[in-house]
Formats: structure tokens, sequence, C-alpha cells
């Protein structure tokens, strides 16, 4: 069965294929860079609104791997490892619970004084609630293990007397650090029960219904009373005031203004299918959830009708929503190698980045982002030295896909290849696979030859280079980092490749 949950429907492959309204159903797709999102198209209802089929993996673009592992709370042992290790903490996929505040109910007071003991209505209209905004940041920021679990804006107060209006509810600003994208995400305890032993090629299985507008953007739910609904009375009940045609009347009024706040609401509550990518500091925070409106008071029900309104309106839900954020670094250029090539001690020997060195597989544990410093004349650039590649991490093997999505953003890529070991070109060619036709895409190339005091005789340099330079626009450079020979050649290289 699907489970109706807010915005969105939950369904089965299995489920769909006994109902004949999911057969034959027209397709479409939406392009976001080099990627795309198929669905199938359900139809238009009044609101303007398409209902799109996908299935999971189509909504996170193909990816099965790194992007769904934080639905299944597993906890990586290497990522655990590599805190302990490197004496940090990276976390680079966060899902967020964000809420925007509820608006403040409106107040029913009258106005008092020695010789009025009841005069006109005079109370206030509740304080709107708080919003939640994204800021991305540029300051020493580069993972998101300080970002919380859960972000509530404040509830906006209560209309008061004299007609004083309520307080505006306390804002949210998450700030997240630049290269960090966002996507919206059915609630993921909800969905744990439909990934539940359906890890791989079976997360195809899970298929989302949501409803979109015409520029491609989730239209998000927001809880809350009907238009000429959430009326706070007092000393009579709403059935009293609904039988009583001054009520009728008035309601009819409250109705049409009660819609305009409901068509605000559904204009709001939106947020991009193909998600948000911030690849530049924010000047301003963003506004990410909306808060709800407060409620009016009873000073705005005074009529000829209506000496003395004992009533007044209840405040606007705020919106509840999950979002997963992930964090690819930014760095001019990418340090890409297998485990135990060297590319620590390269890293060391010409940035002021110090990861930790030693003689075994997966060394470094977690990314490192060193600076570059070439020439007074010069802004410095920066590396991205991410985790050992081993063969099959485009698989997901080795937890490849956990560290290949911070070169995505480089400029260039440096790979570095070690030539202690028995065939240097074989180990490039696997570098050249795991990383894939599209992350080299549009990139320039330097290959760093490591340990070359290593080589007694050269052969395996010389096939090496042979390899390299006949691919157009490539090069390559040999490097003793321990030594500390041919460093300034390699940094200059580097340079002429980020400087590109």
């Amino acid at each position: 069965m699907a489970e109706p949950i807010t915005n969105y429907v939950i369904h089965t492959e299995e489920e769909l294929k006994t109902n004949p309204e999911y057969e034959g159903l027209p397709t479409g797709t939406v392009v976001h860079g080099d990627e795309t999102i198929k669905f199938s198209e359900l139809g238009v209802d009044e609101d303007g609104l398409s209902a799109r089929l996908l299935s999971l993996s189509e909504y996170f673009f193909g990816n099965l791997h790194h992007t769904h592992h934080v639905f299944y709370n597993t906890v990586n042992t290497l990522s655990k490892q590599g805190k302990k290790t490197e004496n940090r903490t990276f976390i680079d996929l966060k899902v967020i619970r964000a809420k925007s505040g509820r608006g403040g109910n409106g107040c029913v007071s009258f106005f008092r004084d020695a010789n009025r003991p009841v005069g006109p209505p005079d109370g206030g209209d509740g304080g709107d609630g708080g919003d939640v905004f994204i800021s991305v940041v540029n300051r020493n920021m580069s993972s998101l293990h300080k970002i919380k679990r859960t972000y509530e804006a404040k509830n906006g107060t209560p209309g008061k007397g004299s007609q004083l209006d309520g307080a505006v509810g306390e804002d949210v600003i998450i700030e997240v650090p630049v290269g960090t994208t966002i996507r919206w995400i059915p609630d993921p305890m909800v969905l744990k029960k439909y990934l539940y032993r359906r890890e791989g090629q079976q997360l195809d299985d899970i298929k989302l219904e949501l409803k979109c507008d015409d520029k491609n953007q989730i239209q998000l739910h927001r809880s809350g009373y009907e238009p000429g609904e959430g009326w706070s009375f007092k000393e009579n009940d709403e059935e009293y005031y609904r039988s009583r045609e001054f009520f009728t009347d008035l309601n009819k009024r409250v109705t049409e203004h009660d819609h305009e706040l409901v068509v605000e609401e559904f204009r709001q509550d939106k947020f991009p299918l193909v998600g948000i990518d911030f690849d530049k500091p924010t000047k301003r925070p963003i506004p990410l959830l909306r808060g709800g409106r407060g409620g009016m008071g009873n000073m705005h029900f005074l009529t000829k009708d209506i000496r003395n309104p004992r009533f007044s309106k209840r405040g606007r839900e705020g919106i509840t929503s999950f979002f997963l954020l992930e964090l690819k670094l930014i760095a001019d250029l990418g340090l890409v190698g297998l485990p135990n090539a060297g590319k620590s001690t390269l890293l060391r020997a010409i940035s002021r980045a110090r990861p930790r060195v030693g003689h075994w597989e997966f060394t470094t544990l977690q990314p490192t982002v060193g600076t570059i410093f070439t020439s007074i004349d010069k802004d410095p650039f920066t590396v991205a030295d991410i985790p050992g590649i081993i063969k099959g991490a485009s698989q997901n093997k080795g937890m490849g896909l956990d560290f290949l999505r911070h070169i995505e953003r480089s400029g260039g890529l440096v790979f570095v290849v070690s030539l202690e070991k028995p065939n240097p070109v074989e180990d490039l060619k696997v570098l050249l696979e795991e990383v894939g036709e599209k992350r080299m895409r549009d990139k320039k190339v330097l290959v760093v030859a490591t340990k070359a005091d290593l080589s007694e005789t050269g052969a395996e340099y010389g096939l090496l280079k042979q390899f390299v330079e006949s691919e157009e626009g490539w090069k390559i450079v040999p490097v003793c980092a321990e030594r500390g020979e041919n460093i300034e050649r390699c940094i200059r290289l580097m340079g002429e490749i980020a400087y590109q």
C-alpha cells in the first residue's frame, strides 16, 4: 500500500505493477548540468501542480551508494578511525530537520478605564513565526560536523491588549561551508521502513510521488486550518457563533483574507527538485522555510453589527521538512593516488597541511585541503588530498565514492603514481578508470611520479612518461618528497594547472 505522508507518497515497484493506473504513463526529464532526472507524469491537479513518479535512485541522480547510507544509520569504521587517528572530525553528509515557527494567536481584549468598564475591542495580532535561513560561509569551515540535526525557529508570541501585537519569532540561520549542496528528502524514519534490506540496485524499487510546479520545484506541505476556520472563541462555543448571521457575514470576508494567506504559503513553500548547489559564499542568508503568519486580534472584527467581538484568529502553522546536506570540497587541484603512493608525504612537503603519514593502507582517512604558496606576487592555490583510491572505488569499494566527490569541483587533477610499484602505468590506468570520464572532463592533468629514488634503472619512469605525454596537454614530473628533490618544479607545474 502507498503511504501518504505530507507532500509525497512512497510506493514500491511490486505495488505499482498491480495497479493499472500506473501503466503506460507519459515520461519527462529534468536536466541539471551533466545530470538528468527521469520521471513518469501522473497528471496535473486543480492547483496546476504536476504529480511526478520517480525512483529514489533517479531522484539522487543515480547515486546508489554514498548518498543513501545516511538513511541506514550505518557508522563507517573508517570514519571513526579517521577521527581517532587524525584527531579531527570530518563529515560530508548530514540529514537535518528544519522547522519554521508557528504564528502567535490573536488576542481577545477590550479597552478599560475607570469610567468605562468595557470599551471597544483592542486585542492585538499574534506575531509571525520565525523563518529558517541558509547562510554559506567561507571562513574556517570545511566540514559539516558542527551542523546540528534539528533547527527550529521560534514561534510568534500571542497578541496583547491595548492593540499590542505579539513579538515575531526568532529566526534560525544554518551556516554551511562553501561547496555544500542541499536536497529535500522524505522523512528518514519513514523512508527507512522501505529501505530496509534494499541496498544497492534495489533502491530502484522505491518510488516517490511528488507534486511539482512548472518550474520543477517541489511543493512542500504545511498543515493548518482551512480558510474560514481557525477561530478562537470566548464565552460561547463555535456552534453558537456559526448559527448567528452577523458571524456568518463576517466570516465570508475573513475567509477571503485566509485564502490570500494560503496562496502566499503555496507560493513560498517550494524547493527545487534538483536541490541547491552553494558553490560560493552568500551575501545574505537565503530563506529555506518561512514561518506562519500571526492570527488577527479582535480589534479587527468591530462592525456596526458586532460591538463586542469575543473571538480572534489562531496563528498559521509553520512548516517542517527534512534536507540532505552534502559537502564537496572546493580546491583548485585534486590530489589522487593509490594507497601508499606517497600523496600525504608530497602534500606535506609542498604545503602547510600536515596530514598524518605512515606505512599502511588508507593512511589518510579523511580529506585534507592544503594551501600552496608559489611567489609573493601570486595568490596561493589549494589542493584537496583525498584518501587512497583502490580498484573498484567507483563502485564504492573502500569508501571510494565517499572520497571521489571531493575532487569533482577541482579545476585540475594531480595523479600521484609511485615508481616503487612494478607497473606504474597500470596504476595510473586504474586511477583514470576509477575517477571516470565525467570527473575528468575539462580538467588539466599533472602526473607526479613519487619515490623516484627507488627506481634503480629509470625504466619505470620512462614508460610512465611515454604514456602521459601521449595525452594532449598532460604533464609529468618525478619527485622524491622525503628528500625534497624536484619539489620546486612540482610546485611550479601544479601552479600552472591551478592558475589556468
